[in-house]
C-alpha cells in the first residue's frame, strides 16, 4: 500500500492516510482541480467563456421548459406533491425545495433528448450539475457573478471527470461521472476552500449509477430519473463537506474505475486553465440520442436531392448506415415509446426521411405502421473508419438504395450543432427554441434570463419568471 496526504476540509491539517496508487494519482490530481475551482472568479474568466455560458443557459432554459410541457411531466409533479419553497420548477408554475426542483428540472432537461452534451465528456455536463446549482442558488439568493461562476465550475468538473471515465460496456453515462460537477458547482457557491470543493467532488465520485444502457433502448424513464438522482447527489456531498464530515480519499479510482470501468486522473488537469470545456460542447436540432444525429444529417441531404429528383419514401428499397460502433448499437427497428424511439437510427432515419425533421412531435402512435414499413428497411453496421476518429469526430454515411437501382450516398464526419461542424450561434438557437415552444413569450423569458443571469444582483428574481407555465 502506498501513502499520500489527505487535507480534513474543516482543519487544514494533512493527514497520512494509506491509500493504493491510483487513489493516490485520484487525489493529487483532485486537488489540483479544485484549486482551479475555488480559485476562478467571474471576473477572470475570457468574454468568450461568459458568452458560450448565456448560450447553454438560453438552451438549458428553453428545453427544460420543453420538456416540462410533456404530459407524464405534469403527472409527476403532480405525483411529487412538493412542498413549498423558493426555487422554480420551470414551465409549471411551481415553486418548492431546493432538492426537488433539482430533481423535477434534471428530467426534464433531458426527457426529449436536446439538452447541450459534450463528446469529449461522452455526455452531458450541464445537465448533470446546473440544475442542482440554480435550485441552491435561488434558495440562497445569491447574486449573479457567483452563480455563474459555480456553473462553469460545475461544467469544467464535470467535463474533465468525464474524459477522465471509460464505462464499461453497457453503461449508460447518466448518473456517474457527471455527479462530479453537481458537486463542485454546489461547493462553490456555498464558498468551500479548495479542500472542501475537493472532499465534495470526490465524496460525489463514490455515489455514482450503475445504469445499464439498455434502459433507454427498452423506453424505461428510469433512464432519466438518474439524471435527477446526480444533481440531488451532488447537493448532498456538498453539503456533506460543508459539514466537515466528508474527506477526500481517491475513491473516484475504484468508483468510476474499477466498478464501473477505467479512470485516468491525468484527464482532469489537461490544459487546466487553458482549455474551456464549455466552449467544445454541442446542441442539438433533433430530439433524439446524440448517436443518432449524423445519422439524421446526412439523411436529411438525401431526402433534398430525393425531392429535387421527383422521388418519395416509396421509391426507396433499402437504406444502409454505417456509423461508429457505439452507435451502431441503436439499430433497433421496434420501439416501445418515445424514449426508445429516440435511441434508434431506423426510427430517426425515418422520421427524417418522412418529415423533414426529428423533433418532438415527430412520435406519433397513429403514424406506426407507415414508421415501421420503412424503418424495417433500415440497416445499421459499425464502420472501423469512423471508430478510429473518434473522438474528434462523431460521423456516419447513409446509403439510399432506390427503385430504379441507383444508390445515393451521403457521409457526415460531425453533426450539425457540434463545435466542429456548424456550431450553434445565439441567432440559430433562438430559430431553434421558437420552432420548439411555439411560444413566444416563453421563448422570451429563457434569453432574459440567460441574459441577465450573470450579472443579477438576485438570482432568485432573475429565475422565477421560468417557473410560468
Amino acid at each position: 500500500m502506498g501513502k499520500t496526504v489527505t487535507v480534513d476540509p474543516g482543519t487544514d491539517q494533512a493527514n497520512e492516510v494509506g491509500l493504493d496508487p491510483d487513489q493516490q494519482a485520484a487525489l493529487e490530481a483532485l486537488d489540483r482541480l479544485a484549486g482551479w475551482a475555488g480559485a476562478l472568479r467571474w471576473d477572470a474568466v475570457p468574454e468568450n467563456v461568459r458568452e458560450r455560458l448565456r448560450l447553454v443557459l438560453l438552451d438549458t432554459f428553453g428545453v427544460t421548459v420543453l420538456g416540462a410541457r410533456l404530459p407524464e411531466r405534469a403527472a409527476l409533479v403532480d405525483a411529487w406533491a412538493p412542498s413549498p419553497g423558493p426555487v422554480p420548477v420551470f414551465g409549471t408554475g411551481v415553486e418548492t425545495t431546493v432538492e426537488a426542483a433539482a430533481w423535477l428540472n434534471a428530467t426534464a432537461l433531458v426527457s426529449l433528448e436536446m439538452d447541450e452534451g459534450n463528446k469529449f465528456a461522452a455526455g452531458h455536463p450541464a445537465a448533470h450539475g446546473f440544475p442542482a446549482v440554480l435550485a441552491l442558488a435561488c434558495a440562497l439568493d445569491t447574486d449573479g457573478p457567483a452563480t455563474a461562476t459555480a456553473l462553469l465550475v460545475a461544467y469544467e468538473v464535470a467535463a474533465r471527470y468525464g474524459r477522465a471515465s471509460r464505462g464499461a460496456p453497457g453503461l449508460h453515462p447518466h448518473g456517474n461521472w457527471g455527479v462530479t460537477g453537481a458537486a463542485a458547482g454546489c461547493a462553490k457557491l456555498l464558498g468551500l476552500d479548495t479542500a472542501g470543493i475537493a472532499a465534495a467532488v470526490d465524496t460525489a465520485s463514490g455515489m455514482p449509477i450503475a445504469g445499464p444502457f439498455s434502459a433507454a433502448l427498452d423506453g424505461n424513464a428510469v433512464r432519466n430519473e438518474w439524471m435527477g438522482a446526480s444533481n440531488v447527489a451532488g447537493l448532498a456531498a456538498a453539503r456533506l463537506a460543508k459539514a466537515r464530515i466528508a474527506h477526500a480519499t481517491g475513491i473516484a479510482a475504484h468508483s468510476l474505475g474499477g466498478l464501473l470501468g477505467t479512470f485516468d486522473p491525468v484527464a482532469l488537469v489537461e490544459q487546466l486553465g487553458l482549455r474551456w470545456d464549455i466552449g467544445l460542447g454541442y446542441f442539438k436540432r433533433h430530439a433524439s440520442c446524440a448517436f443518432t444525429h449524423p445519422s439524421a444529417d446526412a439523411t436529411l441531404v438525401l431526402r433534398a436531392r430525393l425531392h429535387q429528383d421527383g422521388l418519395a419514401d416509396s421509391d426507396i428499397t433499402g437504406v444502409r448506415v454505417t456509423t461508429y460502433s457505439m452507435a451502431a448499437a441503436l439499430g433497433r427497428t421496434r420501439w416501445s415509446n418515445r424514449l426508445a424511439a429516440m435511441f434508434s437510427i431506423p426510427y430517426v432515419v425515418t422520421t427524417a426521411l418522412l418529415d423533414g425533421r426529428v423533433a418532438p412531435d415527430g412520435f406519433d402512435r397513429s403514424r406506426e405502421d407507415q414508421f415501421a414499413a420503412l424503418a424495417e428497411r433500415v440497416e445499421v453496421v459499425s464502420g472501423t473508419e469512423f471508430d478510429a476518429r473518434l473522438p474528434d469526430a462523431r460521423g456516419a454515411a447513409v446509403e439510399l438504395t432506390l427503385t430504379d437501382g441507383r444508390v445515393l450516398r451521403h457521409e457526415v464526419a460531425n453533426p450539425v450543432g457540434d463545435a466542429a461542424h456548424e456550431p450553434f450561434d445565439h441567432e440559430r438557437t433562438l430559430v431553434l427554441l421558437r420552432d420548439l415552444l411555439g411560444d413566444e413569450a416563453a421563448l422570451q423569458r429563457a434569453v432574459d434570463c440567460a441574459a441577465a443571469l450573470p450579472e443579477a444582483r438576485s438570482v432568485r428574481d432573475v429565475l422565477r419568471v421560468l417557473a410560468t407555465p
